[in-house]
């Protein structure tokens, strides 16, 4: 059977690029095409020993600036590749509506991150609305973009959901049908007996600081009970986040991911606050260091936390909310051991696993 793999674009080194290099190892020798690709950035490590199929717009300056204002271009870009001499496309979509390859033969997977989130209101890392005459273009030019993603979508052979909640967005965007598998997580093997049952005086949230993850609400919270806290990651909100921290907030920067996984398995407990987030890394991270999650009741967070037994829920996206979990936790509580065991249920190798029994029964025959 002869399959091609389709992503976005190759820029950043995040969930949805974990999830195509997963593919990737599954199915070496598929090319994988894309919109565009940066060379030196973040994700081309990963996949330099991939054939990258690039679009005509990864030849413009500045491609990488340009995706999202010129984003009504992106019909041209995906007709501009043809699939037909492929068994199998497997789509990795999510900003770019980069689905609907099914054509004569050739059958369609696409593995949904999520529906754009620009186009059906929810939060994205960029604040786009702050300007009036951005909101106006977005509003024309979304408004066809929507038409285009709901048409693009009923092409697709079979849709795979990386979690219930996305689940529940195809079925409300799509009206279609999917079946959930959990993205990869590359998860260290720790041994049960290294992990510690009594930890460090900080809690710990990490990350891209951006506006959707909402990490100003976190900092207030413990600016309030004066709380020890620590932040990795960098992003378009650092500065801001930085003017609101008070003394016994601590940001750490970009870091490794041995200091990241060391910084988890020394903190009271992982804290995390997006309202309504796709699937979420991080906290099965968290727990795979054998710490529990302090979470947002909502989203991703509900399919991979285990309330009471690997971390603790508040019900509101408010300081208050966040604050009176922080006040009663105990992280004694909870066990290394339960925490790791959860985090489990979400490795690569399961993935892996999963997905090839899902093409083996739904798309597993060549075209004769």
């Amino acid at each position: 059977m002869k399959v091609a793999l389709v992503h976005d674009y190759l820029k950043e080194y995040g969930g949805a690029e974990r999830v195509l290099s997963a593919l990737s190892e599954i199915w070496p020798e598929a090319p994988i095409y894309t919109s565009f690709y940066i060379k030196d950035s973040n994700a081309g490590s990963f996949f330099k020993n991939s054939v990258i199929v690039e679009s005509w717009f990864g030849s413009l300056p500045f491609c990488d600036k340009l995706i999202s204002p010129l984003r009504f271009l992106l019909p041209l870009v995906w007709k501009s590749f043809n699939f037909d001499e492929y068994d199998l496309v497997i789509s990795s979509a999510s900003w770019a509506i980069t689905k609907g390859f099914a054509k004569g033969g050739t059958k369609e997977i696409c593995y949904c991150h999520t529906p754009p989130r620009y186009l059906y209101g929810y939060e994205t890392s960029r604040n786009w609305k702050k300007h009036w005459y951005i909101r106006f273009y977005a509003l024309f030019v979304n408004h066809f973009m929507r038409l285009y993603d709901f048409n693009q979508s009923q092409k697709v052979t079979y849709f795979i959901a990386n979690s219930k909640e996305v689940q529940d967005r195809i079925k409300k965007f799509y009206r279609r049908e999917s079946v959930i598998i959990n993205p990869p997580v590359d998860l260290p093997q720790f041994k049960i007996k290294s992990l510690k049952p009594k930890t460090d005086n900080y809690f710990l949230t990490g990350g891209r600081l951006e506006t959707a993850k909402n990490f100003n609400l976190i900092i207030k919270a413990c600016n309030k009970l004066k709380l020890p806290l620590k932040i990795y990651g960098t992003g378009t909100q650092e500065q801001y986040l930085k003017s609101i921290a008070g003394s016994t907030i601590k940001f750490l920067g970009r870091v490794s991911d041995e200091e990241k996984f060391g910084l988890m398995r020394n903190c009271k407990a992982f804290v995390v606050m997006a309202t309504d987030e796709d699937f979420g890394i991080t906290p099965v991270e968290a727990m795979v260091s054998g710490r529990p999650v302090i979470a947002f009741r909502g989203g991703g967070y509900l399919e991979t936390i285990i309330e009471g037994k690997t971390g603790a829920f508040f019900n509101e996206p408010k300081v208050e909310s966040l604050v009176d979990v922080l006040k009663k936790f105990k992280p004694e509580k909870y066990k290394p051991q339960d925490c790791y065991e959860q985090a489990q249920k979400f490795s690569k190798e399961r993935f892996k696993k999963e997905i090839k029994e899902f093409v083996q029964k739904y798309a597993g025959t060549s075209r004769s």
